[in-house]
């Protein structure tokens, strides 16, 4: 079972500073600043416009300044009064280290150049080292807690901010004592290793099967693989000569998920479908005793903090506040949508047996995406490049533009780089402007796959938007990095549906941090508790299957004719003819996290038999022996125990998007709602409070002390 990597990208450090984006407040050294000045004459800067990062070498000199620069600051709050000025410089120092993170961050997964990714990797582990200075100092704690309790935060954000810090220190371990608060130390640098490595495991061990003869790959799929040879054996082969000896072509195929993917889809040799499944799910092997220790560790941190479990540690945060809370609603849905699955497993199944001609023929694993994928196409008459030829990538591009123009009247303009700015050509720069505002913000798009680049799609925050004074408010910068086939300008820089809708989705969460006003970068755009921060990216996923937002962008690559509403709604007649399967698929998934996260037993069961069984419990599908899908599942790392944020935010979206956006989905009106009801707010209100503002009391429901959303927009989709 495959997961389509779609992500915001947090920094890995266990408290405060670990969830914000650069921003400048006060007079950091100049290395801080990062330069939006384009054009010609514009001035040389460095990488994404911080002027310290000319070279590769400049992130030593960025974590020094960074050093320093926070060591002042902490010495500045530690003669403070109990005041709003102590909440403002704590922002300013988390805006100067994350500067260092977020910078180093996306130039580790992005940068061709290996120099640059080594001295960001250095970087990386150096920051987050002095992370933990920051996060034990006491000096800062009592501030903090002086500030909250002190009644001279004016603001609502303000007291937010200062309950949120006091609470991240905690959650760091700083009111323990000293032995116990090393020992969380160093659980949390074990913890960061640990999902560095899961992460450079699956880009380094992919996998990969030979296929003999070249014959079983579909023509349209081996230009993408690489061809091998073997000798072909014959019964006079002794009394041949070596060099008469004809040789068989074949393919090595890579079991990366992206191919993967491809293959289960379009390859119709079942065998071949069979053994790339098995490999695809059972690399990387080192990962299983990986996730055992990361298991290991985030437990133990979790009963040092006083919780039964990692998921009771992570969670209580959150909007769900307790996993027990979490654990009822997955198990609800589970039984609400089995019966439905169970009969879209079915009829998957009987196509195949009458495909096949075979009565009793099961279902596999490897079968689902390439019978789903015939029944679909032959119900509704799809030519999948026939719909190819509908969203060349520069065309969904002008889609995001008007999408962003109708509802908040802002326009996106392509300006040049700086010099040094940039960190590959196919990179291009955007700026969001207001007619009345101004600059909104700045987004850079690297869009297209190329070797030793982050393998999935992605949002990462460069820099945060925070209030520096009455006049001033610094703009944010995100990037969206993407893994779409060809390059700028290129023929081939066409998208299937599915990538539209990627596109769609991370382009949710950079509006979300462009439209962003809070006083505190601690709180801008994505800072949010994680079962919300998926919402914006959800409810734009609906704009990518709307005819009235599609007609405004997508052309035929050649004639220019706009695609035909019928097929639009052929593509949405074929998207929703097995969703009780695919929302089944997402609770497990939910589950899975959930429960290796959980409360341990004192012998540890091993993972694959965990993920075995909650599969069997809670799909229509068996496990096949010998495979082990989540060892390649990195939203363990990202999101552990939290991957049930998605199921919540599939739940809001569907309700906003029902209440506020259907009718009227590119209309001033609606965007207007969208962005000063919730975008604008970032993390800097309630959640809930948020939610209900927007849409009304219904869009959640309380439950044992925690919250869940109301299921019934996102059951009505599905047909419950």
């Amino acid at each position: 079972m495959a997961s389509r990597a779609l992500a915001i990208r947090r920094g890995a450090a266990p408290c405060f500073f670990s969830f914000f984006s650069p921003s400048r407040r006060l007079s950091v050294g100049s290395c801080f600043e990062a330069t939006v000045a384009t054009g010609e004459g514009a001035t040389e800067t460095g990488l994404y416009g911080f002027p310290v990062l000319k070279t590769a070498k400049g992130f030593r000199r960025f974590v020094d300044e960074a050093i320093e620069r926070s060591g002042e600051i902490v010495s500045y709050i530690s003669q403070l009064p109990p005041s709003m000025e102590v909440i403002r410089a704590m922002d300013e120092i988390s805006n100067t280290v994350c500067s260092v993170i977020d910078s180093a961050e996306l130039c580790r997964n992005t940068n061709p150049d290996r120099e640059y990714v080594e001295e960001a990797n250095k970087a990386s582990m150096r920051i987050h080292e002095y992370l933990h200075f920051l996060n034990t100092n006491y000096s800062l704690y009592n501030a903090v807690i002086k500030a909250e309790l002190g009644g001279n935060l004016i603001t609502e954000e303000a007291q937010r901010a200062a309950q949120t810090l006091r609470i991240d220190f905690e959650k760091g371990g700083i009111h323990l004592c000293a032995e116990k608060l090393e020992r969380v130390n160093q659980l949390n640098i074990e913890i960061a290793l640990l999902g560095r490595q899961f992460n450079e495991n699956i880009i380094t061990d992919p996998g990969f099967v030979d296929i003999f003869p070249a014959s079983r790959i579909p023509k349209h799929m081996q230009p993408h693989f690489k061809p091998i040879y073997q000798p072909i054996s014959t019964a006079s082969e002794e009394s041949l000569d070596r060099r008469d000896k004809k040789k068989e072509k074949g393919f090595r195929i890579p079991t990366d998920s992206s191919t993967l993917s491809s293959v289960l889809k379009w390859v119709s040799d079942a065998e071949v479908r069979k053994q790339s499944y098995i490999k695809g799910n059972s690399t990387p092997q080192a990962n299983l005793g990986v996730l055992d220790k990361l298991i290991s560790a985030r437990h133990e941190l979790a009963e040092i903090m006083g919780c039964k479990s990692y998921a009771e540690f992570a969670i209580r945060p959150n909007m769900a506040a307790s996993p027990d809370v979490v654990m009822s609603f997955l198990l609800d849905l589970s039984k609400t949508v089995r019966k439905k699955a169970d009969e879209e497993f079915k009829r998957i199944q009987d196509f195949k047996r009458q495909f096949c001609n075979e009565r009793s023929a099961d279902l596999e694993p490897w079968d689902e995406a390439y019978f789903t994928g015939m029944m679909k196409s032959s119900t509704y008459d799809l030519d999948s490049s026939v719909i190819l030829s509908y969203f060349s990538l520069s065309q969904c591009l002008e889609g995001l533009k008007v999408l962003v123009e109708s509802l908040f009247g802002a326009t996106f303009h392509r300006i040049p780089f700086a010099p040094g700015e940039s960190w590959h050509s196919d990179v291009m720069k955007l700026s969001l402007h207001h007619p009345q505002e101004g600059d909104l913000g700045f987004l850079y798009l690297d869009l297209y796959s190329r070797k030793g680049k982050y393998p999935g799609c992605a949002h990462f925050a460069i820099r945060g938007g925070c209030r520096v004074s009455e006049t001033e408010y610094q703009l944010p910068i995100v990037a969206l990095v993407c893994n779409f086939p060809g390059s700028p300008g290129s023929s081939t820089s066409r998208l299937n549906h599915w990538d539209v809708e990627t596109l769609f989705h991370e382009f949710g969460h950079a509006v979300h941090s462009l439209l962003s006003r809070t006083d505190y970068q601690h709180f801008s755009g994505t800072r949010v508790v994680l079962d919300l921060a998926e919402t914006p990216s959800n409810l734009f996923e609906y704009y990518a299957w709307d005819y009235r937002v599609l007609r405004t962008f997508a052309r035929h690559d050649t004639t220019g004719e706009v695609i035909p509403e019928k097929l639009v709604e052929a593509m949405n007649g074929a998207r929703n003819m097995f969703p009780a399967m695919e929302f089944q698929r997402q609770i497990f998934y939910s589950l899975m996290d959930l429960t290796l996260f959980g409360e341990q037993l004192a012998t540890p069961r091993d993972t694959i038999s965990v993920v075995a069984d909650l599969k069997k419990q809670h799909t229509s599908w068996n496990h096949v022996e010998g495979t082990h899908w989540h060892t390649r599942f990195n939203h363990l790392i990202n999101y552990g125990a939290g991957y049930y944020s998605y199921l919540y935010a599939r739940c809001f979206a569907a309700t906003i998007w029902q209440e506020i956006c259907r009718e009227h989905p590119l209309s001033h009106c609606t965007g207007s709602a969208l962005r000063t009801k919730f975008l604008q707010h970032g993390g800097a209100k309630d959640p809930s409070d948020l939610l209900k503002e927007l849409v009304g009391n219904s869009i959640v429901r309380n439950c044992s002390h925690g919250i869940v959303p109301d299921t019934s927009s996102l059951l009505k989709e599905i047909g419950l």
